[in-house]
């Protein structure tokens, strides 16, 4: 029975959004059945008590910029390189994390991994689970080779409790895995729900920041692979990741979307094994591994991801439709960017794909999102369409302009240097693109999307109306 001193409330499980009736649809995402009513217990006294003066006693009191001493706050490397890659160069103290992940993933795998890496170089290490049972952890630790005396393993949810116990024994590192199943004593409501995770993730904010010590937090995904829970969630932590993974294969991405510390847009390559995951330390020989020589429809893309650059391979195929309308189909590329590439293939090269499919797969299960890959884009496309090769050893980087005209992209240096270094004949650029040092003898400059295209397909085309 709810008493007149608790105010209840309910809250949307999908968007977090808070209503003070019950409602059958979400009014703010539109949800149907996503309403559940939530129930805050009263502030204990003794928290904010007054002085004399009317003013909050425990009020903290303002500390100028220049007094505040950073110099202890070192980064705590966890022996894996492409996570330390992601994080910035490893974790700040006090700092939360939380790793966002499809189930199966790979979550815990690296968390685990992490945790006896942080054990063997820094020290104690505390795993909290309420998922699993001591001797799961167990079973797991032994697959992957692990036998750290410094990991501890405690099968609780308990925010509350676990906060007592890093203030006694002050760990390197905490692990909540997850986020879902921690429950605070001070919320009703089982763990899991909107009440439960965002107090569960603010309390154990709270306590890396007063402790200095790092927590990081597994937290699950949607159907879309956005984060579950409330949006507050990813507003409470300092940095956001999410583990990606494409079903059939090995392959692993680590991605981060939020980093107070860092970069936002470094990006870790993974390869799942027996024995856990294994950093790739050559991402692009990896992706190419596979790649069929000699077939049409193939271009050789090189982007940017962060600091690093990736050469990855563009698969386009264009047939004849079956259907009333064309279908056009992407995996790891923006599908609105492709439609905007056919318009301009068909304007400016006279090529009619409105009767055709167009499939573009970006290999490896690498999702692009940057512009430089249109130039490798449409050459895969228009090489399927003429059903010719692109010439081998060839690589393409640059954004199209709907005239047809071939944008400078950045670092374009790197890039050059990257399809030096794996042994590639030339590197497609647009003109623009300046300061390229020893890599120049291996760049080929183009001004038009159909100069690219009479440049690296050995094929007479037709003259486009940006010629005329």
């Amino acid at each position: 029975m709810i008493t007149r001193a608790q105010k209840t409330s309910y809250t949307c499980n999908n968007c977090g959004h808070t209503t003070p009736k019950w409602v059958g649809q979400c009014t703010r995402c539109e949800a149907w059945n996503s309403v559940e009513e939530s129930v805050a217990k009263p502030p204990t006294g003794g928290t904010r008590r007054a002085g004399p003066t009317g003013q909050l006693a425990n009020l903290a009191r303002p500390i100028s910029l220049s007094d505040i001493d950073i110099t202890a706050r070192d980064r705590s490397p966890s022996g894996i390189a492409e996570l330390d890659r992601v994080l910035g160069g490893g974790f700040v103290p006090g700092s939360t994390v939380l790793l966002a992940g499809d189930p199966g993933i790979g979550k815990s795998t690296l968390l685990l991994q992490c945790a006896a890496g942080i054990a063997s170089l820094t020290g104690t290490v505390i795993y909290a689970t309420g998922e699993e049972s001591q001797d799961q952890i167990k079973i797991r630790a032994e697959r992957l080779g692990i036998a750290q005396e410094r990991l501890l393993v405690v099968p609780t949810g308990d925010v509350v409790a676990l906060g007592v116990l890093v203030e006694e024994s002050k760990p390197a590192l905490l692990v909540v895995d997850s986020v879902q199943t921690a429950w605070h004593s001070g919320i009703d409501g089982g763990p899991g729900t909107i009440g439960q995770v965002r107090q569960s993730a603010a309390a154990l904010g709270e306590i890396a920041r007063r402790t200095g010590v790092p927590v990081v937090l597994t937290g699950h995904v949607t159907k879309d692979g956005a984060v579950a829970g409330p949006k507050v969630l990813e507003h409470v932590v300092d940095v956001v990741l999410q583990l990606e993974g494409t079903t059939g294969t090995a392959i692993r991405l680590l991605r981060g979307s939020k980093n107070r510390h860092g970069a936002t847009d470094e990006l870790g390559v993974f390869e799942m094994t027996g024995t856990g995951l294994r950093d790739v330390a050559e991402p692009s020989a990896m992706f190419l591994s596979q790649r069929q020589k000699g077939a049409s429809g193939s271009a050789v893309a090189t982007v940017i991801e962060g600091t690093r650059p990736l050469t990855v391979e563009v698969q386009a195929l264009v047939t004849p439709t079956q259907a009333a309308s064309p279908r056009r189909t992407t995996n790891g590329y923006d599908l609105a960017r492709l439609h905007l590439l056919i318009a301009v293939i068909s304007k400016r090269l006279n090529f009619p794909l409105g009767s055709n499919d167009v499939v573009v797969n970006i290999a490896g299960g690498l999702k692009i999102s940057e512009p430089a890959a249109d130039l490798a884009v449409a050459l895969a496309v228009v090489s399927s369409f003429l059903d010719v090769p692109i010439r081998e050893g060839w690589s393409a980087s640059g954004e199209i302009g709907l005239g047809g005209e071939l944008r400078a992209v950045q670092q374009a240096a790197r890039r050059a240097s990257e399809v030096q270094r794996l042994g590639f004949e030339k590197c497609l650029l647009p003109s623009g693109c300046n300061g390229l040092g020893e890599s120049e003898s291996v760049v080929v400059r183009s001004g038009t999307l159909a100069d690219a295209v009479r440049a690296a397909i050995p094929l007479p085309v037709p003259n486009t109306s940006a010629d005329r």
